[in-house]
């Protein structure tokens, strides 16, 4: 059944949200879309006023808006953060998701112990689950917390066995900050293979949980700290990650004591398809951060204003879950010259402008910051300056030696015959993008498979190298037609 919007759609809130249509409703109070996949909370005077007399927003929180005689008041917040009631929002998929529900669980908690929060709002803006004061008698905090993890399931968070189960995304030590997180204490002990045949199962497994308790998701795994990080075929932006991102995280004291912070923001660029995103992705594994991605599908929108609160938006989640990674792709999208002009340059103004102030503040909140692009001479020279982006590293194309070192990284992983020689492949393959080092031993493993074959051969690595010429080749072309 539809809803009926109390606002008409397109009617612009006082933070100059756009009013969409409405998606979920109670007695006073109305859940709206509103652009770039946003939601606005609507709420009578009456409700408003109860949340303000509890001390769970401040008056001013939540902005009046007229219509006509209809006095409603309103916030809004963007698609990176999470706004609906409890029994309809989506459980979380990642342990950061998880710990701002448990922090607003806890937090509301400590301003209004007695109001009951089944069937509350959770406006993670505000870390608070804001009571609908229905007539449903309450259910215990242990439950709701149970019910949001799970999407639905009436479990216990009291009951880790069982919760552990249902979750098993989530590893028993990070379920258990979650968990406590919330304020609910954990008494049951989750049972390890080696504390099953124990006869101390319960003593081993006890050790086990406070030593993964104490272990912070802030900070790469002990054993990490005992092995470089590895970039293969890129043995000069390796040394750069290890030198001077990952050792001063490992050793932040040592470096802390003698005035050097935390990473400073870095800028790869280079042709396409030479690795960029790649070392990327490989550096936000070995850290084990949350990660946030700013790029032109996630934050760009027509709409005035719009890029800019989306861009605040993600900096602001990228810092409350802190240490963290936040990735800008395609950085000339937003970043470009000021002074080049255009039809949108007094909007490609003011999202520079957010940029310069949110960096810095993001540094000192300990968000490491990677940008990319493939034109780096378009990038406006305020942001490229030193004290935004100290590091700027060319990610050019790959000599023999480079190319020679992921060939050998990436047979490694394939079984092969004794006629493979990556010496010859790496030689006509220098100069060329890694792309074309990936797609040619992929490539030749499916020959080889198509070949009847159960080893990878030299001859169907150099026909598959045949078959992917350099697209500065012109001599070379496909027989289909792409491109």
């Amino acid at each position: 059944m539809s809803l009926e919007s109390w606002l008409p759609i397109g009617f612009q809130l006082p933070d100059g949200a756009i009013c969409g249509r409405p998606l979920h409703s109670g007695t006073n109070w109305q859940i709206v879309e509103t652009g770039g996949g946003g939601r606005a909370l609507l709420a009578h005077e009456e409700l408003t006023s109860k949340w303000v007399e509890s001390g769970l927003v401040e008056h001013g929180d939540l902005k009046e808006s007229l219509f006509g005689t209809e006095k409603v008041f309103e916030v809004s917040c963007g698609a990176s953060q999470v706004l609906g009631p409890l029994p309809e929002c989506n459980s979380p998929s990642t342990k950061s998701e998880a710990l701002a529900f448990a922090t607003a669980l806890k937090a509301t908690r400590e301003i209004d112990e007695e109001s009951a929060l089944q069937d509350a709002i959770y406006v993670e803006k505000f870390t608070r689950l804001l009571p609908s004061y229905g007539i449903t008698s309450r259910t215990d905090d242990d439950v709701v917390l149970g019910y949001w993890l799970t999407g639905g399931a009436r479990v216990s968070a009291k009951s880790f066995r069982r919760l552990r189960q249902m979750l098993s995304w989530m590893s028993a030590s990070q379920l258990r900050d979650v968990v406590q997180a919330a304020g609910i204490e954990v008494t049951e002990i989750m049972p390890t293979e080696e504390s099953q045949t124990s006869p101390d199962a319960n003593a081993k497994a006890e050790e086990i949980s406070d030593k993964a308790q104490k272990e912070t998701f802030s900070k790469p795994a002990e054993d990490k700290s005992k092995r470089a990080f590895e970039l293969p075929g890129r043995p000069e932006l390796e040394e750069f990650f290890n030198e001077h991102v990952i050792d001063i995280i490992l050793n932040k004291e040592r470096y802390k004591a003698l005035g050097v912070g935390f990473p400073s923001a870095i800028v790869l660029h280079g042709p396409p398809g030479c690795g960029k995103t790649f070392a990327v992705e490989k550096l936000v594994e070995y850290l084990g951060w949350p990660s946030f991605q700013i790029d032109a599908s996630s934050v760009a929108s027509p709409y005035i204003h719009e890029t800019s609160r989306k861009v605040s938006e993600m900096f602001e989640k990228a810092m409350q879950n802190a240490p963290s990674v936040l990735v800008i792709d395609e950085m000339e999208a937003f970043l470009a010259d000021r002074e080049a002009g255009g039809g949108g340059s007094h909007h490609r103004v003011e999202e520079v402008a957010e940029f310069l102030r949110r960096i810095p503040e993001a540094a000192k909140n300990e968000v490491l910051i990677v940008a990319m692009t493939n034109r780096v001479e378009m990038i406006d020279s305020a942001i490229m300056r030193r004290g935004r982006f100290d590091h700027v590293i060319k990610v050019d194309f790959a000599s023999e030696d480079e190319i020679r070192a992921l060939l050998e990284k990436l047979l490694s992983t394939l079984p092969m015959d004794k006629t493979v020689d990556p010496a010859p492949l790496a030689k006509k393959l220098a100069g060329r993008p890694l792309s074309d080092v990936a797609f040619v031993v992929r490539e030749g493993a499916r020959l080889s498979a198509r070949a009847g074959k159960d080893r990878l051969s030299a001859e169907c690595l150099m026909e598959a190298l045949d078959t992917a010429p350099s697209r500065d080749d012109e001599s070379g072309h496909n027989r289909i037609g792409f491109v």
